[in-house]
């Protein structure tokens, strides 16, 4: 048995549908983005493999910077405070900058670093989404591209994890309410 096996609820994006919308959102983006150099800047800790595989496939040249920003620790919702852990190393003043995110359920962190980065007076600022949880939006975001609708799951993998655990399973699954007890430290 895996390691993962006696944790998993129920896988709901399969490794397969995940990176065929990867290269759908990969398209879009190089196609919006012909003559443009891009400034992907990905949310860390969650975004790292979707920007990564993202990023192999775009058809346009761009640079690549993080955000570090804490809101949840180790808990399965938000705090509702955004604090930024590490910001930009790269000057993003006069050019197209696309957020990727793992996951948008509140949209408060989103809506936090677009403004912080719309203070830099960018060419322009897109956000690119793996997760889109709308039944928990409690702010008014716009997400230029989004992989994936789910309903109001918490969910682990590709990336996302809880307590630090499960971000390198391959999908994204929900967890078993017992796993959470047990995963708890």
């Amino acid at each position: 048995m895996a390691y993962w096996e006696q944790d998993i609820a129920e896988i709901i994006l399969t490794e397969e549908q995940i990176a065929q919308r990867v290269g759908q959102l990969a398209e879009h983006i190089s196609a919006d983005y012909q003559d443009c150099e891009l400034v992907l800047v990905g949310i860390l800790t969650g975004s790292f493999v979707f920007l990564a595989d993202l990023m192999r496939q775009l058809t346009r040249r761009c640079q690549v910077d993080f955000f570090d920003v804490s809101s949840y620790g180790d808990d399965m919702t938000s705090s509702g405070e955004v604090a930024i852990l590490k910001d930009l190393s790269l000057p993003v003043t006069g050019k197209h900058v696309l957020m990727v995110e793992d996951i948008v359920d509140s949209g408060r962190t989103v809506a936090k670093l677009v403004e912080v980065v719309k203070d830099r007076q960018p060419a322009s600022v897109k956000v690119c989404t793996l997760l889109s949880k709308t039944a928990r939006r409690e702010l008014a975001v716009e997400l230029n591209y989004i992989g994936f609708e789910i309903p109001d799951y918490f969910v682990v993998g590709y990336g996302l994890d809880y307590a630090q655990r499960f971000r390198s399973l391959p999908f994204v699954a929900v967890l078993k309410d017992d796993a959470m007890l047990t995963h708890r430290e």
